[in-house]
């Protein structure tokens, strides 16, 4: 069967390293982006390179519209999905919980917990067996953030990710009977521009000095997990949190 997956927020860091390794593997990419619609051109033209079929699709996960019509676009352009990464994600500005602006939160969660159901609620749509799909994989990239709390910081942001884990965890027994497999990737802080783009710069160097490896994750390293959970060799790994954080 081929694998066509959709790989949300794919145009930068994380997700685009997803998408090019997926790409790498013979799978075919759909990625969605917000606003950067240069760089997730590039990533495209890297996944035709590698010999598959590609295209980018400009949507906000928090809008159940626009992931509506993402996959839309996907069954008309390559077919229905039968892997979804769902890597969107903002941190939302750092702050104490009591200073914790609402529209702020309403963001992060809008965009890191209700995009991510959306996303599964399409998926499952065409993946589910009653519904005449043939199964498929469903990667949830998660943070430490969530084991952790982030206090004085990202509580807000931990929050969502802590959902997320537990949506992982139910929607993984809730679907697994349809052929579904919902799994979940812990990523460490990353040497992305999320930071730097919500002005905490120095975050990265920070949690460096303190990573018992003693450094950030490249994005490729959180692609490798993430990769193997959404394809078949992890076929019976199933509700599965891993953790990508260099032993934090």
């Amino acid at each position: 069967m081929k694998k066509i997956a959709i790989v949300t927020g794919g145009s930068r860091g994380i997700g685009a390293a997803i998408a090019k390794l997926l790409a790498k593997s013979g799978v075919d990419v759909c990625l969605s982006y917000q606003s950067d619609v240069q760089s997730a051109g590039a990533v495209v033209e890297t996944c035709k390179a590698l010999g598959v079929r590609a295209l980018a699709f400009k949507a906000d996960v928090a809008s159940a519209g626009d992931v509506q019509s993402l996959f839309q676009y996907c069954d008309q352009q390559l077919g229905a999905a039968n892997i979804l990464i769902n890597n969107a994600g903002i941190v939302g500005e750092a702050s104490d919980l009591v200073d914790l602006k609402p529209d702020v939160l309403e963001r992060v969660f809008a965009v890191n917990l209700y995009g991510a159901v959306y996303c599964c609620q399409e998926a499952i749509k065409r993946m589910a067996k009653s519904r005449g799909g043939n199964g498929g994989s469903i990667v949830n990239i998660s943070s430490m953030a969530a084991k952790f709390g982030s206090p004085n910081e990202y509580i807000h942001y931990a929050a969502s990710k802590g959902a997320l884990d537990s949506l992982t965890i139910g929607l993984a027994k809730e679907v697994g009977p349809e052929g579904i497999r919902v799994n979940a990737v812990h990523s460490g802080t990353a040497d992305t521009d999320i930071h730097e783009r919500t002005g905490n710069p120095g975050r990265p160097a920070m949690v460096a000095s303190i990573n018992p490896l003693g450094r950030v994750a490249r994005p490729e390293e959180i692609a490798e997990a993430t990769v193997w959970l959404a394809l078949d060799k992890s076929s019976y790994t199933n509700g599965a949190i891993m953790p990508v954080t260099g032993g934090m």
